[in-house]
């Protein structure tokens, strides 16, 4: 594979970060490394700009795709951003109460917490966590960055949101919200199917894939210089799409079938290993 010139896309939860949110200095030592070799390195990601703290800035990064693909950033210009409407958002919130469903809507201004969310979720994210592997009490989950980062309080009715995700009290909350919502994205998170701990509702016919093809024609780029790095089943799109797929080790085995190569878990160092083996940088001590 010809290196030159490279542009690199980096999912950051299971990919970037361990599912405790750790950043291995590895993967920090890999993106430096390929970008001081020429290379573009771009975060793609289902979070938001709130979501998106400062020492994953600090790593130094060409830019970041986020809200699954629904924004676009190269340098710190906007390439596209394409938002839920004012009346998508108050639709939402009211069929949401209706349901008795609490919530959170990402935005790049924050992420702002339906009345009763923090304390409803925590035993939720506490199962989520375990499924990652990584076991942690209620007071951990509550003193953690994501729910201590959550704005309570705010103003539910905006025009500023990426997305919106919900807890699902059964897997029927989500069909019976699907089918309310025809007219966005409809998906789950947290498990497959009936296993799924939360819904989320974005713009329709936004993906990852999408927004990686906003940004390459942005750069004049070709997408047979690209190299996607991901390990969940909703970043089989961006690993399909583009020229040269990576999976990492932790991820599910929906995408390290159909992976190019899968390297090894973050936790492993899979990301400097990868980076690495396809001569994107030189090995370091």
């Amino acid at each position: 594979m010809n290196q030159k010139g490279k542009v690199i896309f980096v999912d950051v939860d299971g990919t970037l970060v361990d599912y405790n949110n750790d950043l291995p200095e590895s993967a920090v030592k890999a993106i430096r490394a390929a970008r001081a070799n020429g290379h573009r390195v771009y975060m793609c990601t289902g979070r938001s700009k709130a979501e998106v703290y400062p020492e994953l800035w600090e790593i130094g990064l060409d830019g970041r795709l986020g809200g699954n693909g629904s924004y676009v950033e190269d340098h710190g210009h906007v390439v596209m951003h394409q938002l839920i409407t004012l009346e998508q958002c108050r639709r939402i919130v009211d069929w949401l109460h209706s349901r008795k469903l609490e919530f959170y809507l990402e935005s790049n201004n924050g992420l702002f917490a339906s009345e009763h969310f923090k304390e409803t979720c925590v035993p939720t994210l506490k199962e989520y966590s375990r499924r990652k592997g990584v076991e942690e009490t209620d007071e951990e989950i509550s003193s953690g960055t994501f729910l201590t980062s959550m704005i309570s309080g705010a103003e539910l009715y905006r025009d500023d949101l990426n997305k919106v995700s919900y807890l699902l009290n059964s897997y029927q909350d989500f069909l019976d919200t699907r089918e309310q919502f025809p007219d966005m994205a409809n998906g789950t998170w947290g498990g497959v199917g009936e296993t799924a701990l939360f819904g989320d509702l974005g713009v329709k016919g936004i993906t990852k894939a999408n927004a990686i093809e906003r940004l390459l024609k942005y750069l004049g780029a070709d997408a047979e210089d690209t190299i996607a790095v991901g390990d969940a089943k909703i970043d089989i799109p961006m690993l399909e799409y583009y020229r040269f797929g990576i999976a990492m080790g932790n991820g599910g085995p929906e995408i390290r079938e159909m992976a190019d190569y899968v390297t090894d878990s973050v936790e492993n160092d899979g990301l400097y290993h990868a980076f690495v083996k396809f001569g994107l940088m030189e090995p370091q001590s």
